[in-house]
């Protein structure tokens, strides 16, 4: 008795199915977000009377933007007071704002002192905007450069 050769055509069934699922991943993660469209006064024309006003503040959960705000601070290591300082000075723009998460990129020559520099960058977040940082996700990475005391920030904040 032959043992049964393997038929590639056996695996077209799987990789349909694997296709679908992408393809449909890709157009979820399209959409946009429909409670902003329904956030968004509407156009104002010449001949409309006003009419009651919708709350200000948005129904449904947050989503998270898709491009971050970057920003960098330069303050030498252990150097506390000018590392707030400096976070407050970047993100003063951005007040009133909440954060989702934030990666922070420490620049050093050394993997370990950058990546303990942008430790020590995201554990002064908090203190310096409390309202803008409270229960963001932080994550620490190291980036190559030639000296320390600069990191580079990612801030992905809510839509609302």
């Amino acid at each position: 008795m032959r043992a049964p050769r393997f038929n590639p055509l056996h695996l077209a069934g799987w990789l349909f199915a694997d296709m679908l699922l992408v393809l449909a991943l890709v157009a979820m993660g399209d959409q946009g977000d429909p409670l902003a469209a329904e956030a968004a006064p509407p156009k104002a024309s010449g001949s409309a009377k006003p009419g009651p006003t919708k709350s200000a503040r948005p129904k449904g959960p947050r989503a998270v933007t898709r491009t971050p705000v970057k920003v960098s601070i330069d303050a030498a290591p252990g150097d506390r007071a000018r590392i707030q300082a400096r976070l407050r000075a970047v993100t003063a723009r951005y007040e009133g704002r909440q954060a989702a998460f934030v990666l922070t990129f420490g620049r050093h020559s050394d993997p370990g002192a950058g990546g303990d520099y942008a430790h020590e960058v995201n554990s002064l977040l908090e203190k310096a905007r409390p309202q803008m940082f409270k229960g963001a996700t932080t994550r620490d990475f190291w980036k190559g450069g030639s000296s320390g005391g600069h990191a580079d920030l990612e801030i992905y904040f809510y839509t609302y």
